[in-house]
């Protein structure tokens, strides 16, 4: 009788332990992560800086821009901000902006919510195509198309000139807001109807039985399930509205300027008089709303691009 030894490795055998040959070392530095951080604080700094600097600036009196531009302001000059919102009227420019502004979100949120909801639900013919001009028209630059539109409302006040004999549909801020609104509603509506294609139906259908219309299921159901697109709709919206100068500039050409406008007129008026200041002053007016917004609605903004990738 013979005695044969295994044929197993000597690591293998049982009752002896396996070299921990494959472990990972973990004294190799991690170079990602902290090569995160290095981008992320320059990115932040390179955003926080400026915003900074236009905000001491602002505080700063008119010679005091003749020295270094980093020295910190001797005093805070608040009649800056005065200035700029009676004297150079950024006060009421501010109004015009938050009224078109706002006047276009509702005008867009209206149409687009139901729009979105109807072909994400139902079919009906020519769906398809609804989808296929909505898509197309995500492609269209407003900007390239302002000078039809203003063309076309200035023939639309000819034709009204014995009602309207001012015109009615140029330098009109209700105008304005609709022209934003129709030129948004293609990036609305499809930002939205992806949203509701991924809330599971079951939800319509347990309010269906308890017999709520499909009116009720939209704003009951639907709609609070899709707050985080709906915030993030607002605010992209918001932006574009906010810090347009093209088209405002084009169909609001009399006294009633928006923000963006008037920030042209106080640049060009302050740059002859080196005031510089009450300039400075205008542009912190026309930041400070954009960062509000933002704050307000940055954790809601987030979950909806979270759970947008988880559903997706």
């Amino acid at each position: 009788m013979t005695l044969t030894t295994s044929s197993r490795p000597p690591a293998e055998r049982p009752g002896t332990a396996r070299p921990d040959t494959a472990r990972p070392n973990t004294a190799r530095p991690r170079i990602g992560r902290p090569l995160t951080h290095v981008l992320v604080i320059a990115l932040t700094l390179a955003i926080a800086v400026p915003v900074a600097w236009v905000l001491l600036a602002s505080l700063k009196r008119k010679s005091e821009f003749f020295g270094s531009p980093w020295t910190l302001p001797k005093s805070l000059h608040f009649q800056n901000y005065v200035d700029a919102f009676v004297t150079a009227h950024m006060g009421q420019y501010f109004l015009t902006s938050v009224f078109v502004t706002a006047l276009g979100l509702v005008f867009v949120l209206a149409v687009s919510v139901p729009a979105a909801y109807v072909i994400a639900r139902y079919e009906f013919r020519g769906r398809r195509l609804v989808e296929l001009a909505l898509l197309a028209g995500l492609f269209v630059n407003v900007n390239y198309i302002v000078v039809p539109i203003f063309l076309m409302l200035v023939d639309w006040d000819r034709s009204l000139i014995d009602v309207f004999p001012g015109g009615f549909f140029i330098d009109n801020p209700a105008v304005l807001s609709l022209v934003y609104a129709a030129t948004s509603i293609p990036f609305t509506i499809y930002l939205l109807t992806g949203y509701f294609r991924s809330i599971p139906v079951e939800y319509e259908e347990a309010a269906a039985l308890d017999g709520a219309s499909r009116f009720r299921i939209m704003t009951t159901v639907m709609l609070p399930m899709a707050r985080p697109a709906v915030t993030t709709v607002i605010l992209f919206n918001f932006l574009a509205y906010w810090n347009d100068f093209i088209i405002a500039l084009t169909l609001l050409p009399g006294e009633g300027k928006t923000l963006q406008v008037g920030l042209l007129n106080l640049f060009t008026a302050q740059k002859a008089a080196a005031d510089y200041g009450r300039l400075y002053a205008g542009m912190v007016i026309v930041i400070v709303p954009v960062l509000l917004l933002y704050a307000v609605i940055q954790r809601r903004l987030i979950e909806g691009m979270a759970s947008g990738g988880v559903k997706g």
